[in-house]
């Protein structure tokens, strides 16, 4: 990471950049950010979800080169492993890096695949935390200290103040769907006809990994089939974290 750009500044960076850019969303934050401030310094992160699509989109009507970083849990549905080829040749993303959790980590902490059902916050952590931090503290060291989010106000309370604009302990985050509606992501897919993820028509609003993902109740909070019946409302990758890898035992 730049020295200019040190864990310590970022906030201030954050608030400069919030100073000048917060009133604007969508496909002109990315212009003024990506084309600007943080040329060949930004990155994606994509779970190639439910709502994927639209960022996916306005990122690729900008720059196709961006790098876009998946997670591959070992645990996603088939029809999301599908749906993120189809989306990448869709809009010619030309940088999409594909992460899995080590083997090493599977095998020990979770050989028959039931982690999730004992320990959801340690599963996260093998299957999506850990991986995520491995990748990003190599895309630091290149140079890269802001990171894009699909996250948005609707989608549960925990993330109702989300900025447009914000910092972790690393990395400037840019949320450029954040004060958009459901409505609007709607609009989006039907004005721009783009590809849904299959399962969406089968109920499915917040798509991840296969065991933790239900159907949504119509009317019912977006994410609120993730994890369902437990406390737990994130993964923990966009929790406040640092890219120091978590200890797993």
């Amino acid at each position: 990471m730049p020295d200019s750009l040190k864990p310590y500044s970022l906030e201030a960076e954050a608030a400069r950049l919030r100073g000048k850019y917060a009133h604007l969303s969508g496909l002109p934050l990315l212009e003024a950010l990506v084309g600007n401030e943080l040329q060949g310094q930004i990155m994606l992160s994509s779970s190639f979800g439910a709502e994927s699509a639209v960022l996916l989109d306005l990122v690729a009507q900008v720059d196709v080169t961006i790098p876009v970083i998946f997670l591959d849990t070992r645990r996603l549905f088939g029809e999301t492993l599908r749906y993120q080829k189809t989306l990448t040749d869709h809009f010619g993303l030309e940088d999409v890096r594909i992460v899995h959790p080590e083997d090493g980590d599977l095998m020990r902490l979770d050989p028959d695949d039931m982690l999730f059902n004992s320990d959801p916050d340690k599963c996260c952590g093998i299957r999506k935390v850990k991986p995520l931090d491995n990748i990003m503290k190599k895309m630091g060291n290149l140079g890269f200290n802001a990171w894009i989010t699909g996250r948005k106000h609707f989608q549960s309370t925990t993330r109702s103040a989300l900025s447009v604009i914000e910092a972790d302990a690393n990395f400037i985050k840019i949320n450029p769907l954040a004060d958009w509606s459901s409505d609007d992501i709607k609009q989006a897919f039907l004005e721009k006809n783009l590809p849904p993820h299959p399962l969406v028509a089968d109920g499915f609003k917040s798509i991840g990994c296969m065991p933790c993902t239900t159907r949504v109740a119509e009317g019912a909070d977006v994410r609120s089939g993730r994890w369902a019946g437990r406390d737990k409302t994130e993964c923990g990758i966009h929790l406040s974290r640092s890219v120091s890898i978590p200890a797993i035992s």
